[in-house]
């Protein structure tokens, strides 16, 4: 799809295996039909996703003057109605939602990017050409965001995803960027993935408040890291005397927020006693980098 007044393209709707015969808009301008050899598709103009797949090719195709059916002619002097109602008022599918949870997010990146180089049938081979490669891993990433009318709002949840870090990102990018053929598709989807890399990449490390606080008997202590770093956290009582060190090991750059990714402390010293009620402090140390907050311990 182009942009008339900018001849910019706006839009690569990506699905017929074979070359395409005929296009045509719906009288609204809402959907478009394709008709290649081997099917009839129809897209949403608007997002680009296919709404539903008639299985019979055709030469020519047209919108009827209510948008509710479509003729196709397929040669031999045959002219099939289709009945398209319920395509339009479905909510359409996405094809880049892999897991079809009608949201196009982090979890569809990491899902293609798991099978890439799987043969055949797949649900992540999001172009259907019956391989799994950085072609859909691109295509997933331009739609980032996009959602079904009936999903929630997306929400690109970076921390939630178990392996999703930095290091992955930039190599999908230069991956991407290596296969680039300068279509709209890639410069979107290389775009999108730099935006997710940059998002997983705290501008400067920080250490939050722990939570809950006051607690009793467990607390999560959150931090952010600007760069690779040796993560240790000591807590202190008030007389400056270590109660208890958490090493958390050499960490990559990151936010550390969630209770499956923040430091754990269950109120207990380094020898399993449980610390009295009180006020102490806790530090972390991340490299040459350290930081130290107040602590609650109520019973």
């Amino acid at each position: 799809l182009w942009n008339v007044e900018t001849s910019m393209q706006k839009q690569a709707l990506i699905g017929h295996t074979n070359s395409v015969n005929s296009v045509a808009f719906s009288p609204d301008g809402k959907t478009i039909a394709s008709a290649g050899r081997e099917e009839i598709r129809l897209w949403d103009v608007d997002t680009g996703t296919e709404k539903q797949i008639f299985t019979s090719g055709a030469y020519n195709v047209a919108f009827s003057p209510d948008g509710k059916t479509i003729a196709s002619e397929g040669g031999g002097g045959t002219v099939l109605l289709w009945d398209i109602t319920g395509a339009l008022s479905e909510s359409p599918k996405l094809v880049e939602d892999v897991n079809n949870d009608g949201v196009i997010n982090i979890q569809d990146l990491v899902i293609v990017a798991s099978n890439f180089g799987k043969i055949g049938k797949n649900d992540a081979d999001v172009n259907s050409d019956e391989v799994v490669n950085i072609l859909d891993l691109i295509l997933v990433a331009s739609h980032l965001g996009e959602t079904t009318a009936t999903a929630a709002p997306s929400i690109l949840d970076v921390e939630g995803i178990h392996g999703l870090n930095p290091a992955m990102i930039q190599a999908w990018i230069e991956r991407a960027q290596i296969e680039d053929d300068d279509s709209i598709v890639f410069q979107r989807g290389i775009t999108k993935l730099q935006s997710l890399l940059v998002s997983l990449i705290p501008k400067k490390t920080v250490l939050l408040p722990n939570y809950p606080n006051p607690f009793n008997p467990e607390t999560w202590i959150p931090y952010h890291l600007a760069n690779p770093s040796y993560v240790r956290i000591i807590i202190f009582d008030t007389r400056g005397s270590i109660v208890r060190r958490l090493e958390l090991g050499h960490q990559r750059e990151g936010y550390y927020t969630s209770r499956s990714r923040a430091a754990y402390w269950n109120g207990r010293n380094d020898i399993g006693e449980r610390v009295a009620s009180g006020i102490y402090f806790y530090q972390l140390q991340a490299d040459d980098i350290s930081f130290l907050r107040k602590i609650v311990i109520l019973k």
